[in-house]
């Protein structure tokens, strides 16, 4: 196998590790944690597996810096992805040396993550690994078909159309203030929500998100994600997502977070 599918695939694999982790939690009668400062009403998870053994890696996009365009410019792929990704998994390797989050996988520490000071710098970079990787499989060249069969009448149900869904996104991406994201995700009631996080949190932090859910889309809206195509145009921006939302990844992913 080469190396950058090898990559690839290994980052999907723990994407989608993650999200599970997040629907077996919801099975799990919630109880209060003094050590990670959950609250009762989120749910728990089983132990943490101590598996990881090697560095933390930037994954490969899967396809060219240049495939975006003209949506997302070559230029800030190439940014994005080879300087402020690596940074965070350069600094995060860094942040949990000496911590009970050495071995962790990535999905057991974002799902386990306080709002500590002693945990800040590991949230920063955590969050900003786990969400950009992915980010990165949630767009794609040639993307922006549409979401399959259950998700569509997902969509529907909940928002009302296509075009309500996007609306309301849109309202949530456009409203972040600062630096955050945008997400739709399936919340423990198997039910579709779009919320929103700021600076690198997630969903999956269940110690740091008010609306704790499996992200399905995320949109990251930092300014380093489109300014210089788009500059202090965010609208813009967002609205050009929905031409490389990579449908058929976030479908699958709706269908897994379902079971």
């Amino acid at each position: 196998m080469e190396k950058r599918t090898f990559l690839k695939t290994g980052l999907f694999l723990g994407i989608a590790a993650a999200t599970t982790s997040f629907l077996e939690a919801c099975k799990t009668a919630a109880k209060t944690s003094s050590s990670a400062g959950a609250s009762a009403d989120k749910p728990t998870l089983p132990p943490p597996k101590l598996r990881r053994t090697t560095p933390f890696t930037l994954p490969s996009l899967g396809y060219d810096v240049a495939a975006l365009e003209p949506h997302i410019d070559k230029m800030t792929m190439e940014i994005h992805h080879d300087r402020h990704h690596n940074a965070y998994v350069t600094n995060l390797n860094d942040a949990v040396k000496d911590t009970v989050y050495a071995e962790y996988e990535l999905e057991d520490i974002v799902a386990r993550i306080s709002t500590s000071d002693a945990d800040k710098k590991i949230r920063n970079n955590a969050g900003g690994h786990w969400n950009h990787s992915f980010f990165w499989q949630t767009i794609a060249p040639g993307g922006g078909n549409a979401p399959s069969g259950n998700l569509t009448a997902a969509i529907n149900t909940t928002f009302g159309s296509q075009d309500k869904f996007k609306e309301q996104f849109t309202a949530a991406a456009k409203g972040v203030f600062g630096s955050g994201w945008a997400w739709l995700c399936v919340g423990k009631d198997k039910k579709l929500f779009i919320s929103s996080s700021p600076n690198q949190d997630n969903p999956l932090m269940l110690n740091v998100s008010k609306q704790i859910g499996a992200p399905i889309i995320g949109l990251d809206v930092w300014e380093h994600a489109y300014y210089l195509k788009y500059q202090n145009k965010r609208p813009d921006y967002i609205t050009a997502f929905y031409n490389i939302i990579n449908w058929k990844v976030v479908s699958e992913r709706y269908e897994k977070a379902m079971g």
